[in-house]
């Protein structure tokens, strides 16, 4: 019962951050193997689109294990949200709180604001701006740094690859300034 109560818990970076860093070794151990998720979605394509199109035409198979990893985090994170989800409050910096009401979003109770991700808005301003034109530009993005954060910060600058560090630093530069120059502006837009 107490490991359950453990679980339900948020673990501290001193813990969390150790055993993903972890992952590195271990996966290089396993027969020199990096991960990323963004790939495994070209490995899902070539697997399933049988079109003969250039890019999707290599050996998937050899990177089939990448499948079974992604598929390991959907069974865990959908176990971890039925099942083991934290039920104290989520708890919001009061300055964040703030700035984020100045710009109208005002419902925190939960991990994404409901202001703005939600099924309602879908089909509104906020979901072409947020969910369509966003998540076009994150595919686009992590498409043309060859990853994604996951890929470059965690895996690729721990094997010291210099595109990974160029690809980390233009990601933190690209969400400071999404952050402080254009969410305030978006959120005035859909809001």
């Amino acid at each position: 019962m107490e490991i359950i109560e453990l679980l339900k818990r948020p673990w501290p970076w001193y813990v969390a951050g150790p055993l993903i860093g972890l992952t590195v070794p271990v996966l290089l151990l396993l027969g020199n193997k990096s991960f990323g998720i963004s790939s495994s979605l070209r490995h899902i394509c070539a697997a399933v689109i049988p079109a003969g199109l250039p890019f999707f035409k290599y050996n998937w198979r050899k990177e089939a294990w990448n499948l079974f990893f992604v598929a390991g985090i959907v069974i865990g994170g959908s176990a971890g949200n039925f099942w083991l989800g934290n039920p104290d409050t989520i708890v919001v910096a009061d300055d964040t709180r703030h700035t984020l009401a100045a710009l109208g979003v005002r419902d925190f109770s939960g991990l994404m604001p409901t202001d703005i991700f939600s099924i309602a808005n879908v089909f509104t301003l906020k979901g072409l701006i947020f969910f369509v034109i966003g998540g076009f530009l994150v595919g686009f993005g992590t498409r043309y740094a060859g990853g994604c954060t996951s890929g470059h910060a965690i895996m690729g600058l721990s094997n010291l690859q210099w595109p990974s560090l160029v690809a980390t630093v233009s990601f933190m530069i690209g969400g400071f300034a999404c952050t402080h120059l254009l969410l305030p502006f978006l959120l005035a837009l859909a809001i």
